[in-house]
């Protein structure tokens, strides 16, 4: 199979990430990488569609940092027609766009569609992530597993939101992610609520969560694929990350660590409660990132930390991960499928 990745940037990929080490594992398994990135597509005169492709190296790479650096220094680039693509996986962060590049910003989902009507499989299916490009897509799952929340730009709606909840809160902006924009609003912090919410609101809606005293002991990361946690044998693709000291968020590049993760009852039912709208929008692989019993967030872009969740387990979740896709070209390839691609992704 030709498998395409697509990203952000090629100078923003790093060798630890998801994406690098899904696509060693398709180098790995004797499958064809190449990368695109937002201004790489072509809707040509006669509306056939190409991509500028780099092409990574077809041969056996001893490590996933091997492959990194042939990906990055003996990559070509060539034109290709998407027709020569069989799986497109939409691996960027729309949000790391929206500022800059906003042109960017929805090229993976628009350019996604085409490539899907032109027979490529996508993942995920673009018309979903289409409705997941901020966090406003999380409202729309079952009120059971979600905090309480307010949405609003209004200061006022914030202060009385605050007010409600002993002025223990969280905000955070409604587009945007890694933990960028994040505040705690509590005992001495409350001062500085007016100045918190100016700095939020400069760029969009404000969201505003009750906090969860859960939330002490870091939060856990859980992949989703086909609409279930993903698992090799009795271990999940998990872990905990705990904010350092002093700081509420437990994303790893603001200073939180990351530890091995038991994934019991609660999790395994939040998980449940939320896979009927995952396979509706589909939804191949997702992280929901999980505070006692309720769902934070669910990333559907580009959930990160599989490598990690892979090294704490001791087992490699990249295998499953491909044994999936190669499933969907297979049925695919039946001359008596007609899945579309919505259906075909969480198949």
């Amino acid at each position: 199979m030709q498998i395409a990745f697509f990203v952000n940037g090629l100078d923003s990929e790093h060798p630890h990430y998801t994406t690098t080490i899904l696509a060693n594992e398709c180098v790995r398994r004797g499958h064809s990488v190449v990368y695109i990135t937002p201004g790489d597509f072509v809707i040509q005169g006669d509306n056939a569609m190409c991509v500028h492709a780099t092409c990574v190296p077809k041969k056996k790479y001893r490590t996933f940092k091997e492959f990194f650096a042939a990906l990055q220094e003996n990559s070509e680039r060539r034109l290709m027609p998407i027709e020569e693509i069989d799986v497109l996986m939409l691996r960027n962060d729309p949000s790391n766009d929206a500022g800059e590049r906003p042109w960017a910003e929805g090229a993976g989902i628009l350019f996604g569609r085409e490539a899907a009507r032109r027979g490529v499989l996508v993942l995920n299916d673009p018309d979903g992530l289409a409705r997941a490009v901020n966090k406003l897509y999380f409202q729309g799952f079952p009120e059971e597993v979600r905090a309480e929340t307010l949405i609003s730009k209004t200061a006022a709606d914030i202060k009385a939101f605050s007010k409600e909840h002993g002025g223990k809160v969280i905000l955070k902006p409604l587009q945007g992610s890694g933990g960028q924009g994040v505040f705690a609003v509590g005992g001495k912090d409350a001062s500085n609520l007016n100045q918190m919410i100016e700095a939020i609101g400069r760029d969009g809606y404000i969201i505003a969560q009750t906090y969860l005293p859960a939330a002490s002991k870091g939060d856990i990361r859980l992949f989703l694929m086909n609409g279930v946690p993903l698992r090799i044998g009795a271990k999940y693709c998990a872990l905990r990350r705990v904010a350092a000291k002093g700081d509420i968020r437990s994303n790893v590049h603001a200073g939180g660590t990351m530890e091995a993760a038991e994934i019991g009852d609660t999790e395994l039912r939040l998980a449940e409660v939320i896979r009927p709208k995952l396979i509706r929008d589909g939804m191949f692989l997702v992280g929901i990132d999980i505070v006692g019993d309720k769902i934070l967030e669910v990333n559907a872009f580009s959930p990160g930390n599989l490598h990690t969740c892979s090294k704490l387990a001791g087992v490699r979740f990249s295998t499953p991960i491909l044994e999936s896709i190669e499933r969907k070209m297979e049925i695919r390839r039946e001359p008596s499928c007609s899945l579309d691609n919505l259906a075909l992704s969480v198949l």
